[in-house]
């Protein structure tokens, strides 16, 4: 790799953690192919992204955002995930690491909040971004129709009483 495309890979990292709300990192510890393959299409499905990056470069394009305080946790092989959803990448790299032993939680961080492995461990049990959009629509949805129920409960109440002397009369 030649000193342009270091620098184009520093950027695109920089810009990265600029954009993101979530960065884990992981160890991996002889992950094969088909598995990282795996992980990566599992993050993908939640809107993170998994990315394999040199120490040394991921550390110049942690300089100057607010991620830059994990530096510290890149040590051996490591990889970052990354989202835009604070929960998606913790709960992504954690659901695989429960399933494969080869991949290790090193830490992360959520803005400038350092986390551990056991933070990011309790962050991937929050429930994601789009799960609490979804129960917050239920709760505004349910007075509502509750509401609409208790309107219509008397005008269906006469319908029945009058189809009922209609029956009487017919009968």
């Amino acid at each position: 790799m030649d000193r342009a495309q270091k620098s184009e890979l520093v950027a695109e990292l920089n810009r990265t953690f600029s954009e993101t709300s979530v960065v884990v990192i992981t160890r991996n510890l002889g992950l094969t192919v088909a598995q990282s393959t795996a992980l990566r299409g599992k993050m993908r499905e939640v809107g993170a992204s998994y990315k394999v990056a040199k120490n040394r470069i991921a550390k110049i394009a942690l300089e100057g955002t607010a991620y830059a305080p994990i530096s510290d946790l890149l040590t051996g092989p490591t990889a970052l995930a990354t989202s835009t959803d604070p929960v998606a990448a913790a709960k992504a790299a954690v659901e695989f690491a429960k399933t494969n032993d080869k991949l290790e939680i090193v830490g992360g961080a959520m803005g400038e909040t350092l986390l551990d492995a056991e933070g990011v461990k309790a962050l991937a049990a929050l429930p994601s971004l789009d799960e609490l959009r979804a129960k917050l629509v239920g709760l505004i949805q349910a007075p509502a129709q509750k509401l609409a129920a208790v309107t219509q409960a008397p005008a269906g109440q006469l319908a029945r009483v009058f189809g009922a002397y209609a029956a009487k009369d017919a009968a």
